[in-house]
């Protein structure tokens, strides 16, 4: 619908204005593992698939699915592991993003979603991009929020602790991961990081949520093993950028550029091998949807009113 304000001229204050849809919550056995996921929509509309990444769960998106959903079919899955999703005993089962993919590929399939667009965020990426080698006739566009696919993306220091994370499995070691967990870090080291002297940007409600998920030895275990296993994401990279290079998806990135983990060089090399795709750099960290959702909501409908079919 267009709102009009007043007498002042339609041309300039004309908005296209959607009401957002009710978010509803939901669970689906996929391989014998109950998933969690957030929906809202009309699902005859195109489809984003919200992908969420360390140390949170689809909460990520609480604000940015009533942005969205107004205009779209939103889905955003817990991971096994994490949120409201099952967690089966990591002294049982081995958490990788291998088995993270496959339970979000087996939960699109029980979901019927024959198309949709990947919004990606940190573990995003390896959770997705497996996913479109996966199905790769299902993706119709991919949103890159920090979430790295580039060497260039890493520092050389943080390039060598993701080795050491694979690598170096003493006690010694794997103690220092499992500080990554505590709440110390969660808080200061993820959350308000990167953004002192603006921390009222940052709602408490992010460590709060995830630290809810992280109370238990083996809730901390499932996230030390994805550690262990990021490195293959790294080895990864030349097989997601073929895949880039090869199919050429429409591509919107979005990155908040004061982020150290993902630095800013990781989204412009995304340019080398998709040289249409759409690049914001915006005022914001590693967080950035939780600093700047308007924005971010701006540049997904102008993206998405662009592509073939709207």
């Amino acid at each position: 619908m267009t709102l009009m304000i007043g007498w002042i001229s339609p041309s300039v204050l004309a908005i296209n204005l959607e009401w957002p849809a009710p978010t509803t919550y939901h669970y689906q056995d996929v391989n014998g593992h109950r998933m969690f996921y957030r929906e809202a929509g009309d699902r005859s509309k195109p489809t984003l698939v919200l992908l969420h990444g360390f140390p949170s769960s689809s909460h990520t998106y609480r604000t940015l699915i009533p942005l969205l959903s107004g205009s779209f079919h939103v889905i955003a899955p817990d991971y096994l592991g994490s949120g409201y999703s099952d967690r089966p005993d990591p002294d049982q089962l081995t958490y990788s993003f291998d088995l993270l993919a496959k339970q979000v590929a087996g939960l699109i399939e029980k979901l019927k979603i024959d198309r949709y667009t990947l919004y990606m965020q940190d573990f995003g990426a390896p959770v997705g991009y497996r996913l479109m080698l996966a199905q790769p006739d299902r993706l119709q566009g991919l949103i890159v929020q920090n979430a790295n696919a580039y060497l260039a993306g890493l520092t050389p220091a943080r390039l060598e602790a993701f080795r050491n994370m694979h690598e170096d499995r003493s006690p010694e070691h794997v103690e220092k991961l499992y500080s990554y967990v505590s709440r110390d870090y969660v808080m200061n080291g993820q959350y308000l990081r990167d953004v002192k002297g603006k921390e009222f940007q940052m709602s408490p409600d992010t460590w709060t949520h995830d630290l809810a998920f992280l109370q238990g030895a083996k809730d901390q275990k499932i996230q030390v093993q994805l550690f262990q296993d990021y490195w293959s994401n790294i080895k990864a990279y030349p097989e997601w950028q073929a895949f880039l290079r090869s199919k050429q998806p429409p591509t919107l990135i979005v990155w908040g550029k004061h982020d150290p983990a993902f630095i800013s060089p990781g989204a412009e090399a995304y340019l080398n091998d998709l040289p249409n795709a759409e690049l914001h750099l915006i005022d914001a960290g590693h967080f950035a949807l939780e600093e700047q959702p308007v924005e971010i909501a701006r540049y997904i409908h102008g993206f998405m009113a662009r592509q073939p079919g709207k």
